[in-house]
């Protein structure tokens, strides 16, 4: 059809004078043009009555809502990855049932037949202390961070033919430190090393947890290792050392990540195959020995080494690629001397 043949269709006449010439459109009004002065201070007038008018957004017959439960807030201090753990009187070591189970453990791993009933021993006995209030770097300290001590000639770099990796990765945890290493850099991020107590208190919590997670073991949330003539495992998604924080479902319900495995860790104390009886109130161990204690396992340790309670020891100038440190600071209201002060080492 035709645009002419719609048009009658319709009834229009398409040679009518009004579809010729369409009437002209209307010329619109011009709208006063304010100064700007005037026009700012007139949209500020109107909108602050716009406000005054508004109604409340409540419901006229809205119900009130129940109070929401208070939330639990982890405390850090501005700028460094730091938590702050709380003080108390605290079951530390382990029960004789309590070493059973980890020597079954050991039985789990490849080398099971290695495993022996003096395994564990030094961590009896169970034994009761009082701890203070105390901070706690959240991660293991990283390359890069460690690498700023280097660069201010305060601390030494790793000495070894590993230093070019552990250069390249500062979101790793810093290797191959030894025990002096460790402290020089705590003492120059105004810390210390924390003590043995300290250490498993944040691993075990009061509930005294086998792991920082919890009781059950999980291969999955921790880089971990197996008492193997080949100790790497894979399983974790890391051979060897991954960057800190990689597995935060395995962080202690406060949130310090990392207690168990991927790097084993420095503490402060000397190490003794039993605890000192008479150190109950912020315990810092022997006066004097032949090697430092080591918390914590690595990327080379099976479950049983895991454990919070678990306790290994090393020459305090010994270099390890497995190991590294955190710090731990004093409150601000509690300065009780530091517990690594001794002026001779």
């Amino acid at each position: 059809m035709t645009p002419t043949q719609l048009s009658l269709q319709r009834g229009t006449d398409p040679m009518s004078q009004s579809n010729m010439h369409p009437p002209p459109r209307p010329t619109p009004r011009r709208q006063p043009r304010w100064p700007l002065p005037v026009a700012a201070a007139a949209a500020v007038a109107v909108t602050g009555l716009a406000l005054a008018k508004a109604p409340p957004l409540v419901k006229p017959n809205a119900r009130p809502t129940r109070a929401q439960p208070a939330r639990v807030i982890e405390l850090h201090t501005p700028g460094d990855q730091r938590i702050l753990l709380r003080g108390a009187v605290i079951r530390l070591g382990s029960t004789i049932a309590e070493v059973a189970t980890a020597q079954a453990m050991c039985r789990l791993e490849p080398l099971k037949n290695a495993c022996n009933t003096r395994m564990f021993a030094d961590e009896l006995d169970q034994h009761t202390v009082k701890l203070s209030d105390f901070w706690l770097d959240r991660t293991e300290v990283t390359a890069g961070a460690y690498l700023r001590c280097v660069k201010v000639g305060v601390c030494s770099a790793p000495n070894s033919g590993a230093a070019q990796s552990w250069n390249a990765h500062p979101n790793y945890p810093v290797t191959l430190v030894n025990w002096y290493d460790a402290r020089r850099f705590c003492r120059w991020r105004d810390g210390r090393l924390p003590t043995e107590a300290e250490w498993e208190r944040a691993a075990r919590g009061w509930s005294r947890r086998v792991y920082p997670w919890g009781q059950a073991y999980n291969k999955k949330i921790s880089n971990h290792g197996r008492f193997a003539p080949f100790p790497l495992d894979e399983v974790d998604g890391y051979a060897e050392h991954a960057p800190v924080a990689s597995f935060p479902q395995g962080s202690s319900r406060e949130g310090v990540v990392d207690l168990a495995g991927n790097v084993e860790e420095w503490v402060n104390d000397w190490y003794d195959s039993s605890y000192p009886a008479a150190d109950t109130v912020n315990p810092s161990g022997p006066s004097s020995g032949d090697e430092k204690v080591i918390r914590g396992g690595s990327y080379r340790s099976g479950r049983a080494w895991l454990r919070g309670a678990a306790r290994n020891k090393d020459i305090p100038s010994a270099r390890r690629a497995w190991r590294g440190f955190r710090c731990a600071y004093n409150t601000t209201e509690q300065q009780r001397s530091k517990p690594d002060e001794d002026a001779s080492l």
